[in-house]
């Protein structure tokens, strides 16, 4: 009796996993809307007046008034917060609007680096190589990489930066050995 007890639940307990499987993405309703906004103005439900929640090209609009004052929300329909809007007690005037920017992908970042690291010529890349060797750091590593090439002394003077810092690197043109190196 009992196998049968515990295959009859296992089963049922699979059938509603698999129900809840069958929908294709999933839906953000206005509660859950009003919720993300309750949860960063740091809001219980009690504590919220004058709830409205508008539907607009793709977002919700929510406003609410609490004892510190009134929030406005714009959210995706993914629950993502794309602005927000606070405005305190009525005595005060003073209004903060913060628009939520969508982070900055390192991709293009890394791509414009390796775009300009790219201009160097052959010399001029095996000059900047073993001037990072010799710190002990690698083209990623770094910023604003320059190469110059003084032909009177026959050195690179490499820089780059490092964690706000600036370091020069003079490289010998002919053996590609670092001669000195300053930092700052």
């Amino acid at each position: 009796m009992m196998v049968k007890r515990n295959s009859l639940i296992f089963l049922t307990a699979f059938g509603l996993l698999l129900t809840g499987c069958s929908k294709s993405g999933f839906e953000i309703t206005k509660d859950d809307i009003l919720e993300v906004a309750r949860d960063d103005a740091n809001a219980t439900k009690s504590e919220c007046e004058n709830v409205s929640i508008k539907e607009q090209k793709g977002s919700y609009i929510v406003s609410f008034n609490t004892n510190g004052g009134s929030y406005e929300y714009k959210i995706g329909k993914d629950g993502i917060i794309k602005e927000r809007s606070f405005k305190r007690g009525a005595k005060e005037e003073t209004t903060e609007t913060e628009k939520v920017e969508e982070p900055v992908k390192e991709e293009t970042t890394k791509k414009e680096e390796e775009k300009s690291s790219t201009s160097f010529d052959e010399n001029q890349q095996q000059a900047i190589n073993s001037a990072l060797a010799n710190s002990g750091l690698g083209q990623s590593d770094v910023t604003n990489i320059t190469c110059s090439l003084d032909s009177n002394t026959n050195q690179y003077t490499v820089t780059f930066v490092l964690n706000d810092v600036t370091t020069t690197a003079v490289v010998d043109a002919a053996t590609f050995t670092v001669i000195s190196t300053i930092l700052g």
